[in-house]
């Protein structure tokens, strides 16, 4: 019988893999990552238990019939993810830690503790799907059935070696779907509420989180508008990101929004909204997934965020092998630190970090 390793986060979603895999007849371990402890003050966790996430993946391990293991990946969690989210803000950017989570911490420890165990494969309960091309001897990703919980956007970044034992059970199935198969088999987080979009930030305030980790004082400085005129005051380049409005705390009779930061002056630039339009990015780290190289321009659809319809481009190498993005229409705000995602239909070519 083949072994498969689940990740158990201890939401519906990958417990519904778990119960899938073993339907499909894998002698199943359920895995749950301890990525953080949420005691500690500087991640704003108050008045939940917690272990509850542990708990709610053992008994639904318990409930399907196989063994489970809590595994501590604190140490992974912070170098690759924490400190990557911090110094993105730092110098400027906005992060995608789910990004980096997915290639440096959850898939390359699923990997390492399936060979540890034994296991063939291991699953996730991400919505996605996964592909091989013999012509290219490449596998890929591919967008889930279920367009409102499609996340092919954050895996894109997964190595070949990561991608050849992995799979992804809710591939056909929408939302809906696996909580009614969780509600069948009387799962105790049938009706558990998806988690955010960043785990270890409860309450959405990233600025706040980087004060409380880092213990510093960011300087305050000036708000410019695009040919550096003074507008206002602001209170540290880590309260910003492209493309925001709210929250500036300056009044100046128009809408207007961060365009830009400028690290070395210690000033955000703001814009009107039609200000905010660019037609080109550069990408650097770039992952050929179903892509096997780059030599010529190619013509496909790219997606900059990850609820964002993909826009029609051009996009090829430049001479410093970063990769150049040529939009057909500008596009709105793009965001330094974020990815942007190729695609050729539903499946994804590959992506890279907007520089």
């Amino acid at each position: 019988m083949t072994k498969a390793l689940i990740a158990m986060s201890g939401g519906v979603d990958s417990s519904v893999t778990a119960y899938l895999m073993k339907e499909q007849g894998y002698d199943c371990i359920g895995v749950t990552f301890q990525m953080f402890d949420k005691t500690d003050p500087i991640f704003g966790f108050s008045g939940n238990d917690p272990q509850q996430d542990i708990h709610d993946a053992e008994a639904v391990c318990k409930k399907v019939g196989i063994p489970f293991v809590a595994v501590d990946a604190s140490e992974e969690f912070r170098k690759y993810v924490i400190h990557n989210f911090i110094r993105t803000y730092e110098k400027g950017g906005t992060p995608n830690p789910c990004v980096a989570c997915n290639r440096h911490v959850k898939f390359e420890l699923l990997n390492r503790l399936a060979d540890e165990y034994g296991c063939d494969v291991v699953a996730t309960g991400h919505y996605a799907k996964t592909g091989y091309d013999e012509t290219t001897d490449r596998y890929y990703i591919a967008k889930a059935d279920d367009p409102k919980k499609d996340q092919s956007y954050v895996l894109y970044s997964l190595r070949q070696e990561q991608l050849q034992k992995v799979r992804f059970p809710l591939a056909g199935i929408t939302k809906e779907e696996a909580r009614r198969i969780a509600e069948e088999n009387g799962f105790v987080n049938a009706h558990k509420s998806d988690s955010q979009d960043i785990c270890f930030i409860p309450d959405g305030e990233y600025a706040d989180f980087i004060l409380r980790a880092t213990g510093k004082q960011y300087s305050f400085g000036k708000f410019v508008d695009t040919a550096g005129h003074p507008l206002g005051q602001h209170k540290g380049m880590i309260h910003y990101t492209i493309g925001q409005r709210r929250g500036l705390g300056v009044a100046l009779g128009e809408p207007m929004y961060v365009k830009s930061k400028n690290m070395q002056n210690n000033t955000v630039v703001l814009a009107r909204d039609e200000e905010l339009y660019e037609k080109e990015v550069l990408l650097e780290k770039f992952n050929f997934l179903a892509l096997p190289n780059l030599d010529e321009p190619l013509r496909c659809r790219v997606r900059l965020r990850y609820k964002q319809p993909e826009k029609p481009a051009t996009v090829c190498k430049t001479q410093d092998n970063t990769v150049r993005i040529i939009f057909d229409e500008p596009q709105r705000a793009p965001a330094k630190g974020q990815s942007a995602v190729l695609y050729d239909g539903d499946i994804v070519l590959g992506g890279g970090i907007i520089l």
